[in-house]
């Protein structure tokens, strides 16, 4: 069997079409624009976008200059324009129109027939010319690389590809709107565009042709090949004979493509000959021969004048290597094979294989992320930006809630089925309900039931304490009662200031109503703490740390028929993980909705969108239908996965008879209940407790203090009676002594230990006597905070007489207080009295109506009247604290 002969078409045949671009005409578009903005929006809008303003300028004074600029340069400035372009007619409507920018008027001329031009008031023919230019860059780019080396076809291939791109993108999208107009031009029409592209695609699928027989690729291979590219250039030529393009290009072109055609057709046939050669598939081999010869011949024949002599060469040499062919597949025939040669008709078409299509030029001409003129949003974008926010949010909040409905129904039915709490409980691990273990362990915080003793004692010393300061205060109110009545016996009419008992009459009704609260707050504390001994046992529950140990074990069935229980046992885990795997897996759509939304903007879209933004919008809505459809699996797979582990926990619950251990564990929940309200109802009748000893400290201090005013003023008033006594008995000496002679008077010393005085001191001389204590009022400014007072073991010191000098021996002795009797409550002395730092109390605002200390409680006091000038500071509590209710318990 022959070799394929190296030398074929591919050799000569690269020759290849360029394009030349449309050429245009200088216009203003500064000056109309800014107009535009001053009028619509403001003069200082305009200020603000004159840098856009002077870019768009600049590139359109570019663009004007022709093809002075290197080819890469010159398709860029063509894509920049372009993207400003669109930019533009989202945002400036440019037509006739007396409300638009009417002055501008675009004008461009034929590539192909450079007396004919379009002059139109729309930017649509604007952006048609550039897009026609843009694919004339990049096919006079392709035509620029060396294509003799691999790598030159290979760039060439994709300069090609780039400009059917481009060509394709102003069918699709510009072409038409640009031939609407009563101006237009043909190269910019829908046909042309066609045409070009597929003119362009044959051209990049050539290279691609020449490259693999370089590499020496199959002849098969070779064949699909070259066959695509002669369908590209039949597509071609298809379009060039027909309207409107028959008579619009000249004749080369068509002389150009028609052999092209014809060329890689008989070039096909060379090749699968080649391979049908190898196959010994002789009948094929001479038909496909024939076609590829008759093909040549055919197109020789009808071929005008004028084409390229390197054309008809390589036709002219492909020619003679198939008759070569032909004559030796024919000779093998007759001598070997004795096959019949089949008719032309008969045989199918040869296979094709593309490897070139046009690039895609969505992504090189987006103008969503051109910053141009971004600060101008029409009216109508912005409605329609609106109307796509709110399609965006349906479908996110109604997939939002179907994750959500299948989260909770996922929850819920695991909570129907006692899971997986059931299974930690097999593993000894057995758990509280939420709310029940929060309240155990708030307990178990605050110290427990253990805790409670702790509170009793304190209970105890507040109660020792007041009981302490009520007799110290007593005793205080005694003593002076008794020095009082000492002096009344001894001075007798002489001593003039109200007795104590009259002016202590109230001090010491609020002492009695401290006692008494104080001796019900006694039968209160022994009731609580009998309720704490008969309720240990229900409350010791309480104190299994952790709280959870309290509860049953879930324990193996004691005999097993078949031994399956860890394969049951195991296979109801799995299920579990993997709906908790479809949990997570919905959090992360959730996550992954939210995270679309946020970056769904597509203002630059909708500003830069030619066409109906419904089309628009049901692309950007289609983002979300993978993920929506990833929600719905999710949910489905959880549906079927849930009705699976409701059959392995039914068996699981008849194996380990789950009904008997739920029994057992509603009884201890309702025992850790009762335990815990037990237990508040304890602490907050102990609490209510200590708040009363606290309160009542407050109260008996303070009046113990006003005691002690009482007693020391009535000391200082006493002292000042002596002295005005003595001054009496003095003056009725010396008057004595004129008239009747000397007559000794008792010193002061002896004045003291006399029991009575002289008669006519009842009439004493007027004199400015001390003031007489007042018995307490009502205060005006309640207050907590602790008065200052004296320590129990250091009493205030009791009145006491001057020094005098010893009396005469001839005078009895001087007066000396009686014995006391004893308190009425006697105690060891003990330290300052003090509240539990738990309970301290805090120094209130100083004003008429202070709120009370704790809460429940009303103001041990009341508003009074205002205190008279003169009198003794009114003590701050007028009101003991309420006692005890009648349930025992200090709650009012």
């Amino acid at each position: 069997m022959a070799s394929p002969s190296p030398s074929s078409s591919s050799a000569t045949t690269n020759v290849m079409l360029a394009i030349y671009e449309k050429k245009t005409v200088s216009i203003d578009l500064y000056r109309p624009l800014r107009n535009f903005i001053v009028v619509n929006y403001s003069e200082r809008e305009a200020q603000s976008l004159e840098d856009d303003l002077e870019t768009l300028k600049e590139l359109r004074s570019e663009l004007e200059r022709g093809i002075s600029d290197s080819l890469p340069a010159r398709r860029d400035l063509l894509q920049k324009y372009f993207r400003a372009l669109c930019a533009l007619e989202s945002r400036f409507p440019i037509s006739p129109d007396k409300d638009h920018v009417n002055t501008v008027t675009f004008t461009w001329y034929d590539a192909f027939k450079n007396k004919q031009k379009a002059a139109q008031q729309n930017i649509h023919l604007e952006k048609a010319a550039v897009l026609f230019n843009l694919g004339a860059v990049h096919s006079q780019m392709g035509l620029s690389f060396d294509r003799s080396s691999v790598d030159g076809r290979r760039q060439a291939s994709h300069s090609f590809i780039a400009a059917a791109g481009a060509f394709t993108f102003l069918k699709d999208n510009v072409a038409m709107k640009a031939s609407t107009g009563n101006s237009t031009t043909v190269d910019v029409s829908v046909e042309c565009a066609g045409m070009l592209e597929r003119l362009m695609l044959a051209q990049a699928q050539e290279c691609v042709f020449e490259n693999t027989i370089a590499k020496g690729s199959t002849p098969g291979v070779c064949a699909k090949i070259s066959r695509q590219v002669g369908i590209f250039y039949e597509e071609a030529l298809s379009a060039l004979t027909s309207a409107p393009l028959s008579q619009h290009f000249d004749k080369a072109w068509l002389t150009h493509v028609q052999i092209k055609a014809a060329l890689f057709y008989a070039e096909a046939c060379y090749r699968y000959s080649l391979e049908l050669h190898e196959k010994e598939e002789i009948a094929e081999e001479i038909a496909r021969l024939k076609c590829g010869i008759s093909a040549l011949s055919d197109t020789k024949k009808s071929s005008p004048k004028g084409a390229l002599q390197q054309l008809i060469d390589a036709a002219n040499k492909l020619e003679t290597n198939l008759n070569h062919n032909l004559e030796r597949a024919v000779k093998e025939n007759d001598r070997v094979y004795l096959m019949r040669v089949p008719p032309a008709s008969s045989l199918t078409a040869l296979p094709a294989f593309s490897m070139v299509k046009p690039m895609l030029m969505n992504e090189v001409l987006d103008a969503s992320k051109e910053k141009m003129f971004s600060s101008l949003v029409p009216d109508s974008s912005a409605k329609a930006l609106s109307r796509y926010t709110e399609m965006v949010d349906d479908v996110i909040r109604s997939q939002a809630e179907k994750l959500q409905q299948g989260s909770e129904l996922a929850r819920v039915r695991l909570k129907e089925m006692d899971l997986p709490d059931s299974i930690l409980a097999l593993e000894g691990n057995s758990t509280l309900p939420k709310v029940l273990k929060e309240d155990a362990e708030a307990v178990q915080i605050c110290g427990g039931p253990a805790a409670l003793e702790g509170d009793l004692e304190q209970l105890k010393d507040l109660r020792r304490v007041n009981q302490e300061l009520l007799v110290q205060t007593e005793e205080l109110l005694q003593k002076e009662s008794m020095e009082d009545a000492q002096f009344r016996s001894q001075f007798g009419t002489r001593w003039t200031r109200p007795q104590s008992s009259t002016l202590t009459k109230n001090l010491q009704e609020r002492l009695n109503r401290f006692a008494a609260n104080l001796k019900q707050a006694i039968e209160s504390d022994a009731r609580i703490e009998r309720s704490v001994r008969d309720h240990a046992v229900l409350m010791s529950i309480l104190d299994r740390r952790p709280i959870e140990s309290a509860l049953p074990t879930l324990a193996r069935p004691m005999m097993s028929l078949d031994a399956n229980e860890d394969a049951i046992v195991g296979a109801l885990k799995q299920s579990l993980r993997q709906l908790e795997s479809l949990g997570a897996q919905r959090a992360g759509l959730e996550d992954m909705l939210k995270e679309m939304k946020r970056k769904d903007d597509i203002l630059p879209k909708l500003m830069t969108s030619t066409g109906s933004h419904e089309d628009l919008f049901r692309k950007e809505i289609g983002k979300y239908d993978h993920i929506c459809q990833d929600i719905a699996q999710n949910i489905e797979a959880q549906e079927q996965l849930l009705m699976q582990i409701q059959a392995q926990n039914d068996e699981f619950a008849s194996i380990f008879n789950l009904v008997d251990y739920k029994a057992t564990c509603e009884k201890i929940y309702r025992q850790i209940e009762a335990a815990i309200a037990k237990y508040r109802e304890i602490k907050d009748n102990v609490n209510e407790g200590l708040k009363f000893y606290v309160t009542l400290q407050d109260a008996i201090t303070n009046v113990k203090q006003q005691c002690t005013d009482f007693v020391n003023t009535r000391n200082m008033q006493c002292r000042e009676m002596i002295d005005e006594v003595q001054r009496k008995i003095s003056g009725l000496s010396f008057q004595d002594s004129k008239t009747s002679g000397a007559y000794n008077y008792p010193s002061v010393g002896q004045l003291n230990s006399q029991p009575t005085g002289p008669a006519n001191l009842s009439n004493p001389p007027p004199h400015t006597q001390s003031p007489v204590y007042q018995p307490p009022q009502q205060p005006t400014v309640p207050s907590y905070v602790h008065p200052p007072h004296p320590h129990p073991s250091h009493p205030p010191p009791p009145y006491a007489t001057p020094q005098q000098p010893p009396p005469p021996s001839h005078q009895p002795p001087p007066y000396v207080t009686p014995q006391q009797p004893p308190p009425p409550y006697h105690l060891p002395p003990q330290s300052i009295p003090y509240p539990h730092p738990q309970y301290q109390q805090q120094p209130l605002p100083n004003h008429e109506y202070a709120q009370p200390a704790y809460p429940g409680w009303r103001a041990p006091y009341y508003n009074a009247p205002p205190q008279q000038p003169g009198s003794m500071p009114r003590p701050p509590y007028t009101v003991p604290p309420y006692p005890p209710n009648q349930n025992g318990y200090y709650r009012q």
